[in-house]
């Protein structure tokens, strides 16, 4: 901008800035969230809109179509249905498309109720509750596809509260989520584990991909479709395992050995410590070692030298952001709009709602 245009600029801006105080109540200008709450106002009623439309006409370089009015950030935007065309505005949409993002990023976090609320405090324009709902449901929210080769990733689940017919208690429902370790990307599915399987084996996968996982019976019959065996290193979480090795109780002498001689993988050594232990929680922590043998490497080793993760921390922390607005107090789902639901949060968490 030239120092003459800046001039210009300056004023007309204190011409318009005049109009607009002299339009203003002096009761909207007792404080200075007042003020700005009634400058937006007035600049999205008078300024902004035709500011807009300028742009759009001299971008686009028509005016002709059919003429009609966005819900927009900067007001009640004009544009014909040749701007519209040219600049990939669907024909029935309501909403622009960066005003559309907004509701779709803080409707991800928060009920529609309280999205309507927030995005009419945050821009100014009102959006109401059914709008943003129709809004998610609208949308064709994909898993992503990873760049890099994926060398590590986690599984791990969580549960979501169907609706059922009235007079019946509420189900609660489980999904499935995944997380490709480094870039954090997660992906869900419910009541269809092969969606997230097939979206795992269409990354590039590198030659050896390690997954982790509790010891849930569920995880690994994922994860034993997840790429070819040869390709796949499986790996208990160590954190779940020292929890399950405390549930055994008794001896703490015993406890701290049996911690250690784990932390180097020595499975046989450890179950050695409990064969004479008549307690069924010791019976069962046998079997849970025996049972995930394979699984249960020495990560002491392969944490040193940096070989793989050893704990299912990064898709654990995905489910408790997924829950955040899935379990929202009081939440209560349609089944059929779970997926749609799932997806939404995902493509939040995921980076993928942004202009």
């Amino acid at each position: 901008m030239t120092p003459e245009q800046k001039q210009a600029l300056q004023e007309h801006i204190q011409a318009i800035a005049k109009i607009l105080y002299e339009d203003t109540s002096p009761e909207r200008l007792t404080s200075l969230a007042g003020i700005e709450e009634a400058v937006r106002s007035q600049m999205q009623k008078h300024i902004m809109p035709e500011v807009g439309g300028f742009f759009i006409e001299t971008v686009t370089g028509t005016r002709t179509g059919y003429k009609r009015r966005l819900k927009s950030i900067l007001g009640e935007l004009p544009i014909t249905s040749k701007q519209a065309q040219q600049l990939e505005v669907p024909a029935r949409n309501q909403l622009s498309p960066y005003l559309e993002i907004c509701c779709l990023r803080v409707s991800a976090n928060v009920t529609y109720e309280d999205a309507a609320a927030d995005i009419e405090y945050f821009t100014g324009v009102q959006v109401s509750r059914s709008s943003q709902q129709r809004l998610v449901h609208r949308q064709n929210f994909e898993l992503p596809t990873q760049e890099d080769l994926v060398e590590e990733l986690s599984v791990d689940g969580g549960n979501i509260r169907v609706r059922t017919t009235e007079g019946e208690i509420c189900a609660w429902l489980g999904y499935k989520a995944i997380s490709l370790h480094h870039n954090g990307m997660v992906g869900t599915s419910f009541q269809d584990n092969q969606v997230v399987i097939d979206w795992v084996n269409h990354q590039p996968l590198a030659s050896t991909v390690t997954c982790v996982g509790d010891g849930h019976d569920g995880i690994w019959k994922i994860v034993d479709q997840l790429a070819p065996d040869v390709q796949r290193r499986e790996v208990l979480d160590w954190f779940h395992l020292i929890e399950n090795l405390h549930k055994v109780g008794g001896s703490l002498k015993r406890l701290k050995q049996a911690q250690s001689l784990l932390w180097k993988g020595q499975l046989d050594a450890t179950i050695a410590l409990f064969t004479n232990c008549k307690g069924k929680q010791a019976q069962n922590f046998c079997h849970y070692l025996d049972k995930h043998r394979d699984r249960i490497i020495n990560y002491e080793y392969h944490q040193a030298e940096e070989i793989c993760s050893i704990g299912s921390g990064s898709v654990e922390s995905a489910v408790k952001q997924v829950d955040r607005r899935t379990k929202i107090s009081g939440a209560q789902w349609k089944r059929e709009n779970v997926p749609q639901v799932l997806a939404h949060r995902c493509a939040y968490l995921n980076g993928l709602l942004s202009v």
